[in-house]
Protein backbone atom coordinates (compact mmCIF):
# COMPACT_ATOMS: atom_id res chain seq x y z
CA UNK A 1 0.00 0.00 0.00
CA UNK A 2 2.88 1.93 0.76
CA UNK A 3 5.04 1.48 -2.27
CA UNK A 4 2.05 1.85 -4.34
CA UNK A 5 0.71 5.21 -2.92
CA UNK A 6 4.72 6.98 -3.40
CA UNK A 7 4.58 5.49 -7.35
CA UNK A 8 0.55 6.66 -7.74
CA UNK A 9 0.53 9.91 -9.85
CA UNK A 10 -1.94 11.61 -7.86
CA UNK A 11 -2.13 14.17 -6.80
CA UNK A 12 -1.00 16.47 -9.20
CA UNK A 13 0.20 20.12 -9.27
CA UNK A 14 -3.34 22.05 -9.49
CA UNK A 15 -3.40 25.18 -11.52
CA UNK A 16 -3.33 28.79 -10.36
CA UNK A 17 -6.94 30.17 -9.42
CA UNK A 18 -8.62 33.30 -7.50
CA UNK A 19 -6.38 36.13 -6.30
CA UNK A 20 -2.86 34.68 -6.88
CA UNK A 21 -3.55 33.74 -10.69
CA UNK A 22 -5.01 37.20 -10.87
CA UNK A 23 -1.87 38.50 -9.22
CA UNK A 24 0.68 36.84 -11.64
CA UNK A 25 -1.40 38.24 -14.38
CA UNK A 26 -0.99 41.49 -13.62
CA UNK A 27 2.61 41.48 -13.35
CA UNK A 28 2.70 40.61 -17.05
CA UNK A 29 3.01 43.98 -18.70
CA UNK A 30 1.85 43.23 -21.99
CA UNK A 31 -1.17 40.84 -20.68
CA UNK A 32 -1.80 43.87 -18.38
CA UNK A 33 -1.86 46.11 -21.83
CA UNK A 34 -4.27 43.63 -23.44
CA UNK A 35 -6.61 43.58 -20.15
CA UNK A 36 -6.59 47.44 -20.84
CA UNK A 37 -7.61 47.39 -24.16
CA UNK A 38 -10.26 44.91 -23.55
CA UNK A 39 -12.33 47.00 -20.97
CA UNK A 40 -11.55 50.00 -23.40
CA UNK A 41 -13.48 48.68 -26.18
CA UNK A 42 -15.79 46.46 -23.98
CA UNK A 43 -16.88 49.80 -21.42
CA UNK A 44 -16.73 51.49 -25.81
CA UNK A 45 -19.65 48.94 -26.56
CA UNK A 46 -22.01 48.59 -23.53
CA UNK A 47 -21.71 52.49 -22.98
CA UNK A 48 -22.34 53.33 -26.97
CA UNK A 49 -25.33 55.49 -26.41
CA UNK A 50 -23.69 57.46 -23.98
CA UNK A 51 -20.76 57.84 -25.82
CA UNK A 52 -21.48 58.09 -29.01
CA UNK A 53 -21.98 61.87 -30.07
CA UNK A 54 -24.57 60.95 -33.13
CA UNK A 55 -26.54 58.24 -34.10
CA UNK A 56 -24.58 55.78 -36.14
CA UNK A 57 -27.11 56.00 -39.06
CA UNK A 58 -28.11 59.32 -39.58
CA UNK A 59 -26.42 60.89 -42.63
CA UNK A 60 -25.48 64.49 -42.08
CA UNK A 61 -25.50 67.40 -44.88
CA UNK A 62 -22.21 68.90 -43.30
CA UNK A 63 -20.65 65.46 -43.37
CA UNK A 64 -18.99 65.65 -46.93
CA UNK A 65 -17.55 67.96 -48.59
CA UNK A 66 -18.41 70.40 -51.57
CA UNK A 67 -17.40 67.49 -54.06
CA UNK A 68 -19.26 64.92 -52.18
CA UNK A 69 -15.98 63.64 -50.43
CA UNK A 70 -15.94 62.28 -46.49
CA UNK A 71 -15.23 65.08 -44.10
CA UNK A 72 -11.25 64.66 -42.44
CA UNK A 73 -11.49 64.32 -38.54
CA UNK A 74 -12.21 67.46 -36.99
CA UNK A 75 -13.97 69.33 -34.01
CA UNK A 76 -17.16 68.12 -35.21
CA UNK A 77 -16.58 64.63 -36.55
CA UNK A 78 -13.64 63.11 -34.16
CA UNK A 79 -12.93 60.53 -36.98
CA UNK A 80 -14.12 62.15 -39.71
CA UNK A 81 -17.43 60.87 -41.88
CA UNK A 82 -17.86 57.83 -43.91
CA UNK A 83 -18.94 58.04 -48.01
CA UNK A 84 -22.63 58.34 -46.64
CA UNK A 85 -21.64 61.39 -44.52
CA UNK A 86 -22.00 59.57 -41.31
CA UNK A 87 -19.97 59.88 -38.04
CA UNK A 88 -16.91 57.63 -38.29
CA UNK A 89 -16.84 57.37 -34.52
CA UNK A 90 -20.43 56.96 -33.42
CA UNK A 91 -19.86 53.80 -36.16
CA UNK A 92 -17.33 52.14 -34.79
CA UNK A 93 -18.60 52.51 -31.24
CA UNK A 94 -21.61 50.66 -32.49
CA UNK A 95 -19.91 48.03 -34.29
CA UNK A 96 -17.60 47.28 -31.38
CA UNK A 97 -20.72 45.91 -30.04
CA UNK A 98 -21.55 43.60 -32.98
CA UNK A 99 -17.99 42.53 -32.99
CA UNK A 100 -18.13 41.74 -29.62
CA UNK A 101 -21.36 40.27 -29.31
CA UNK A 102 -20.85 37.71 -32.39
CA UNK A 103 -17.44 36.80 -30.89
CA UNK A 104 -18.81 35.98 -27.53
CA UNK A 105 -21.82 34.53 -28.78
CA UNK A 106 -19.94 32.38 -31.65
CA UNK A 107 -17.11 31.68 -29.66
CA UNK A 108 -19.06 30.42 -26.71
CA UNK A 109 -21.50 28.08 -29.41
CA UNK A 110 -18.20 27.04 -30.51
CA UNK A 111 -16.96 25.92 -26.93
CA UNK A 112 -20.43 24.25 -25.91
CA UNK A 113 -20.51 22.29 -29.23
CA UNK A 114 -16.52 21.57 -28.88
CA UNK A 115 -16.34 20.23 -25.46
CA UNK A 116 -19.54 18.58 -25.64
CA UNK A 117 -18.25 16.36 -28.79
CA UNK A 118 -14.06 16.27 -27.43
CA UNK A 119 -15.84 15.04 -24.06
CA UNK A 120 -17.59 12.29 -25.53
CA UNK A 121 -15.68 11.11 -27.76
CA UNK A 122 -12.43 11.16 -25.00
CA UNK A 123 -14.34 9.51 -22.44
CA UNK A 124 -16.57 6.73 -24.06
CA UNK A 125 -14.03 6.21 -27.04
CA UNK A 126 -14.78 2.74 -29.17
CA UNK A 127 -17.19 3.75 -31.77
CA UNK A 128 -18.59 6.23 -30.42
CA UNK A 129 -15.17 7.98 -29.74
CA UNK A 130 -13.95 7.05 -33.43
CA UNK A 131 -17.49 8.57 -35.64
CA UNK A 132 -17.44 11.70 -33.79
CA UNK A 133 -13.54 12.04 -33.61
CA UNK A 134 -13.73 11.38 -38.01
CA UNK A 135 -16.37 13.96 -38.13
CA UNK A 136 -14.15 16.46 -36.66
CA UNK A 137 -11.26 15.01 -38.65
CA UNK A 138 -13.61 16.02 -42.03
CA UNK A 139 -14.58 19.37 -40.55
CA UNK A 140 -11.05 20.23 -40.12
CA UNK A 141 -10.46 19.52 -43.93
CA UNK A 142 -12.52 21.74 -44.88
CA UNK A 143 -10.94 25.72 -45.30
CA UNK A 144 -13.05 27.62 -42.30
CA UNK A 145 -13.39 30.43 -44.20
CA UNK A 146 -14.65 29.04 -47.60
CA UNK A 147 -17.11 26.82 -45.49
CA UNK A 148 -18.10 30.19 -43.69
CA UNK A 149 -18.78 32.11 -46.60
CA UNK A 150 -20.61 29.14 -48.13
CA UNK A 151 -22.90 29.07 -45.20
CA UNK A 152 -23.60 32.42 -44.99
CA UNK A 153 -23.98 32.81 -48.47
CA UNK A 154 -26.81 30.03 -47.96
CA UNK A 155 -28.81 31.64 -45.27
CA UNK A 156 -29.53 35.35 -45.08
CA UNK A 157 -27.26 37.00 -43.08
CA UNK A 158 -27.65 38.71 -39.99
CA UNK A 159 -26.07 39.26 -36.67
CA UNK A 160 -26.99 35.66 -35.44
CA UNK A 161 -26.88 33.42 -38.19
CA UNK A 162 -23.07 34.97 -38.51
CA UNK A 163 -22.52 34.60 -35.09
CA UNK A 164 -23.98 30.71 -35.78
CA UNK A 165 -22.19 30.38 -39.22
CA UNK A 166 -19.01 31.28 -37.26
CA UNK A 167 -19.70 28.64 -34.22
CA UNK A 168 -20.16 25.82 -36.70
CA UNK A 169 -16.77 26.70 -38.11
CA UNK A 170 -14.77 26.89 -35.79
CA UNK A 171 -15.79 24.30 -32.40
CA UNK A 172 -13.29 21.81 -34.26
CA UNK A 173 -9.88 22.86 -32.39
CA UNK A 174 -11.92 22.92 -29.10
CA UNK A 175 -13.27 19.21 -30.03
CA UNK A 176 -9.53 18.23 -30.85
CA UNK A 177 -8.10 19.65 -27.68
CA UNK A 178 -10.78 18.20 -25.29
CA UNK A 179 -10.46 15.22 -26.55
CA UNK A 180 -6.72 14.78 -25.73
CA UNK A 181 -7.10 15.62 -22.36
CA UNK A 182 -10.55 13.55 -22.07
CA UNK A 183 -8.65 10.57 -23.01
CA UNK A 184 -5.72 11.05 -20.76
CA UNK A 185 -7.97 12.18 -17.66
CA UNK A 186 -10.26 8.84 -18.04
CA UNK A 187 -7.12 6.63 -17.90
CA UNK A 188 -6.35 8.03 -14.47
CA UNK A 189 -6.52 6.32 -11.44
CA UNK A 190 -8.65 8.13 -9.55
CA UNK A 191 -11.49 7.77 -12.87
CA UNK A 192 -10.84 4.07 -12.35
CA UNK A 193 -11.33 4.18 -8.02
CA UNK A 194 -14.33 6.47 -8.61
CA UNK A 195 -16.14 3.57 -10.88
CA UNK A 196 -15.09 1.08 -8.66
CA UNK A 197 -16.96 2.64 -6.01
CA UNK A 198 -20.01 2.57 -7.92
CA UNK A 199 -19.81 6.42 -9.55
CA UNK A 200 -21.98 6.08 -13.08
CA UNK A 201 -21.15 8.46 -16.05
CA UNK A 202 -22.98 11.39 -15.38
CA UNK A 203 -21.14 11.93 -11.98
CA UNK A 204 -17.82 11.31 -13.42
CA UNK A 205 -18.11 13.45 -16.06
CA UNK A 206 -19.11 16.49 -13.99
CA UNK A 207 -17.20 16.28 -10.22
CA UNK A 208 -13.94 14.59 -12.27
CA UNK A 209 -13.65 15.26 -15.59
CA UNK A 210 -15.08 18.50 -16.84
CA UNK A 211 -13.52 20.14 -13.18
CA UNK A 212 -9.98 19.20 -14.66
CA UNK A 213 -10.98 21.17 -18.22
CA UNK A 214 -11.63 24.57 -16.63
CA UNK A 215 -8.34 26.28 -16.95
CA UNK A 216 -7.81 24.73 -20.74
CA UNK A 217 -11.54 26.29 -21.46
CA UNK A 218 -10.81 29.34 -20.10
CA UNK A 219 -8.02 29.99 -22.49
CA UNK A 220 -9.81 28.92 -25.45
CA UNK A 221 -12.31 31.05 -24.70
CA UNK A 222 -10.34 34.22 -24.15
CA UNK A 223 -7.92 32.78 -27.54
CA UNK A 224 -10.96 32.19 -29.47
CA UNK A 225 -12.92 35.35 -29.14
CA UNK A 226 -9.93 37.11 -31.06
CA UNK A 227 -10.60 34.39 -33.99
CA UNK A 228 -14.25 34.89 -34.41
CA UNK A 229 -13.61 38.88 -34.13
CA UNK A 230 -11.42 38.46 -37.10
CA UNK A 231 -13.55 35.89 -38.85
CA UNK A 232 -16.22 38.09 -38.62
CA UNK A 233 -14.77 40.89 -39.94
CA UNK A 234 -13.46 39.43 -42.92
CA UNK A 235 -16.99 38.25 -43.64
CA UNK A 236 -18.64 41.51 -43.24
CA UNK A 237 -15.77 42.75 -45.44
CA UNK A 238 -16.70 40.42 -48.29
CA UNK A 239 -20.45 41.05 -47.70
CA UNK A 240 -21.57 37.58 -46.35
CA UNK A 241 -21.44 39.01 -42.66
CA UNK A 242 -23.74 41.49 -41.10
CA UNK A 243 -25.28 43.74 -43.51
CA UNK A 244 -25.36 47.27 -43.82
CA UNK A 245 -26.83 49.33 -42.42
CA UNK A 246 -25.97 47.66 -38.91
CA UNK A 247 -22.42 48.87 -38.23
CA UNK A 248 -19.50 46.40 -38.18
CA UNK A 249 -16.13 46.94 -38.16
CA UNK A 250 -15.78 44.61 -41.40
CA UNK A 251 -18.40 46.27 -43.13
CA UNK A 252 -17.29 49.80 -42.10
CA UNK A 253 -14.07 48.94 -43.97
CA UNK A 254 -16.10 47.35 -47.28
CA UNK A 255 -18.75 50.30 -47.82
CA UNK A 256 -15.62 52.49 -47.78
CA UNK A 257 -12.29 51.15 -49.38
CA UNK A 258 -12.78 52.57 -52.56
CA UNK A 259 -11.64 55.73 -50.53
CA UNK A 260 -8.60 54.38 -49.62
CA UNK A 261 -6.07 56.69 -51.37
CA UNK A 262 -8.31 60.00 -50.61
CA UNK A 263 -9.97 59.10 -47.30
CA UNK A 264 -7.72 56.60 -45.75
CA UNK A 265 -8.78 56.99 -42.43
CA UNK A 266 -11.65 55.31 -43.04
CA UNK A 267 -10.41 52.03 -43.17
CA UNK A 268 -6.88 52.41 -41.17
CA UNK A 269 -9.10 53.01 -38.09
CA UNK A 270 -11.37 50.16 -38.22
CA UNK A 271 -8.90 48.22 -39.38
CA UNK A 272 -6.38 49.26 -36.59
CA UNK A 273 -9.84 48.28 -33.80
CA UNK A 274 -10.03 45.20 -35.18
CA UNK A 275 -5.99 44.46 -35.21
CA UNK A 276 -5.73 45.85 -31.48
CA UNK A 277 -8.73 43.83 -30.07
CA UNK A 278 -7.74 40.56 -31.71
CA UNK A 279 -4.04 40.81 -30.32
CA UNK A 280 -5.76 42.05 -26.57
CA UNK A 281 -7.73 38.92 -26.25
CA UNK A 282 -3.92 36.75 -27.57
CA UNK A 283 -2.21 38.68 -25.13
CA UNK A 284 -4.33 38.32 -22.70
CA UNK A 285 -5.30 34.35 -23.30
CA UNK A 286 -1.58 33.37 -23.98
CA UNK A 287 -1.02 34.57 -19.83
CA UNK A 288 -3.81 32.74 -18.96
CA UNK A 289 -2.65 29.70 -20.75
CA UNK A 290 1.08 29.99 -18.83
CA UNK A 291 -0.60 31.08 -15.28
CA UNK A 292 -3.86 28.37 -15.22
CA UNK A 293 -0.61 25.37 -16.08
CA UNK A 294 0.63 23.48 -13.48
CA UNK A 295 4.00 22.91 -15.00
CA UNK A 296 4.81 26.79 -15.70
CA UNK A 297 4.35 27.91 -12.15
CA UNK A 298 6.81 29.34 -10.67
CA UNK A 299 8.58 30.34 -13.88
CA UNK A 300 7.62 34.18 -13.71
Amino acid sequence: MTANASTSPEPQAQPETGPSALRRLFRRKLALAGLVIMVICIGGAIFAPLIAPFDPNEQFFDGLTIEGAPMPPGATYWLGTDLLGRDLFSRLLYGARTSLVIGIVANGAALLIGTLIGVTAGYFRGPVGAVLMRFTDLMMAFPALLLAICLAAIFTPSLWIVAMVIAFVNWVQTARVVFTQTSSLAERDFIAAGKTLGAGHLRTLFRHILPHLVPTLIVWATLGISTTVLLEATLSFLGVGVQPPTPSWGNIIFENQTYFQSAPWLVFIPGAAILLLALAFNLVGDALRDILDPTQQGRD
